[in-house]
């Protein structure tokens, strides 16, 4: 807090209501950090915790059932004509998803230098491409479920199989949509330049203030993240 905010400040009160006022004004945490973006790492880190205990739980599934595990390469094999191709819509929603990862960074990289054009641009680009992930993960879950993969059985082996994948992938979805809806939600306030209005809102405290922008990439950087982790112990191993 400089100076002149300091001199502009009421007295902080004491006990309970000083603690509530903290919170409820615009206090930095961590002396850098605002209460925004430190709330949402912590968020993401307990919501790593979550994945964590997801992923812990197959490999330990995995590794105790005695019935043969599904070979990834031949159930998520894709059929293009007469040939079968291992792994190709997977490696496909990768390559989407991680190149999402680099258009939320250039959203931020043009959010810092207050372009309100190219940020709003390039996180409707990421919502598109995130929405084209989902859609592509529909698909995938569509074929398997046609194939007879249910969370109780497979038509392949050991039965975990469906329940283990229907949870992680299906977690990781929600918050791939839910990531697609708020990256919406802000690209359409940039694009309408209400971060440069001088009005205060919730996701803005004043004018120029982008920093709701790199929050959204903070978030969008760890459901990248943990796709990468989700496709080396599940479609990989």
């Amino acid at each position: 807090m400089t100076d002149a905010t300091a001199q502009r400040s009421p007295p902080r009160p004491n006990g309970l209501e000083g603690v509530a006022a903290d919170w409820a004004s615009d206090q930095r945490a961590f002396k850098t950090a605002s209460w925004g973006k430190a709330m949402m790492w912590i968020f993401l880190l307990s919501d790593t915790f979550v994945f964590a205990i997801f992923l812990i739980s197959y490999m330990s599934a995995r590794s105790s059932t005695e019935v043969e595990w599904p070979n990834a390469s031949e159930v998520f094999a894709l059929h293009v004509g007469q040939t079968e191709l291992p792994l190709l819509l997977i490696a496909i929603m990768t390559f989407v998803l991680i190149s999402s990862s680099g258009t939320m960074a250039m959203a931020v990289n043009f959010a810092y230098a207050r372009n309100r054009k190219r940020t709003a641009q390039l996180m409707f680009a990421t919502a598109t491409l995130g929405a084209l992930f989902v859609g592509m993960q529909a698909f995938e879950w569509t074929k398997l479920i046609s194939e007879g993969v249910r969370p109780w059985g497979n038509p392949w082996g050991a039965e975990q199989f469906g329940a283990t994948f229907f949870m992680i992938t299906g977690f990781h979805g929600t918050h791939v949509s839910f990531g697609v809806l708020f990256l919406l939600i802000v690209a359409n306030k940039v694009r309408k330049g209400e971060f440069d209005s001088g009005r205060r809102t919730w996701l803005c405290r004043e004018k120029g203030d982008y920093e709701a922008v790199e929050i959204m990439g903070l978030y969008w950087h760890f459901v990248d993240l943990v796709w990468v982790f989700i496709f080396a112990f599940f479609y990989l191993w």
